[in-house]
């Protein structure tokens, strides 16, 4: 396996269908390493069906995809690599236990990866320590805030101490306060680990300023509200992405608060 320090993952000619619905269509991607990707767009856009593909959660219908230096479609590739990658689906705790308490969850998981009891137990106690969650360790998720639910939802995915963080809309459904704080406590745990990649996926246009490189996923066009003429136009039969990778994160904040997406179209979420 020749791994690509300079790219976490390389997608492409990738297409997904869900029955007669495009998700992705014919999709060509570069995901540089090291960094914190944000991809943006409306509802039903298929950043969710991207973002499964690469964490290896979902089957490859057509196209390429590396992760790792490896081919996902590659069995053996594909368990070597798990233990590397973290997975938080879109939903506020789908991937916790509601009659687990807080210890119990990030347990499970740390048994999950076969930790020892050493390690797992040091471990626990520092996500606790840095989400602010030790003193809720007994408490079960069913009783937890939708804030608290999210810390959970990270501690559980950062456990076993990933090289690649894959977030899908972890801001949707908690209060402003508990999404400036989750960003927060990214950041700290970036710092801490600065050669983790985190790649999310957000529908907030005012969180484009927090990544180091964008992707825009849309149907339709990418414009400009300021002048009413569209921009750089990239039509085909399905969805499009524009693969805008910008190193200016004011720049790209801007450019996305200005954007404009084409007229919806019936589609399967995510």
């Amino acid at each position: 396996m020749n791994e690509d320090r300079t790219a976490i993952a390389h997608i492409e000619l990738v297409t997904h269908r869900y029955r007669a619905v495009v998700a992705l269509d014919n999709v060509s991607l570069e995901i540089p390493a090291g960094k914190m990707v944000g991809i943006i767009g409306p509802d039903g856009a298929g950043k969710s069906t991207l973002l499964g593909i690469i964490a290896g959660a979902r089957r490859i219908q057509s196209g390429q995809v590396n992760v790792f230096g490896g081919d996902l479609k590659d069995a053996e590739h594909r368990r070597l690599i798990c233990p590397r990658i973290a997975y938080m689906p879109q939903g506020l705790g789908r991937n916790l236990y509601p009659d687990l308490t807080v210890q119990e969850n990030i347990e499970f998981f740390a048994r999950l990866f076969e930790q020892a009891k050493e390690a797992r137990e040091k471990r626990i106690t520092e996500l606790l320590d840095s989400t602010g969650l030790a003193a809720f360790r007994d408490r079960p998720d069913k009783n937890l805030s939708g804030g608290m639910r999210q810390k959970l939802g990270l501690c559980c995915a950062l456990i076993h101490d990933p090289d690649l963080l894959i977030l899908d809309e972890p801001t949707t459904g908690v209060d402003p306060l508990s999404r400036r704080q989750f960003w927060d406590l990214i950041g700290r745990m970036r710092g801490r680990h600065p050669g983790m990649s985190v790649l999310v996926a957000t529908a907030y246009m005012e969180e484009a300023a927090r990544f180091d490189h964008l992707v825009a996923m849309f149907a339709g066009f990418w414009g400009r509200k300021s002048d009413g003429h569209p921009g750089p136009k990239l039509m085909a039969q399905g969805l499009m992405i524009l693969a805008a990778l910008v190193e200016d994160r004011q720049l790209a904040a801007r450019a996305a608060a200005q954007a404009t997406f084409g007229p919806k179209r019936s589609r399967k979420p995510g």
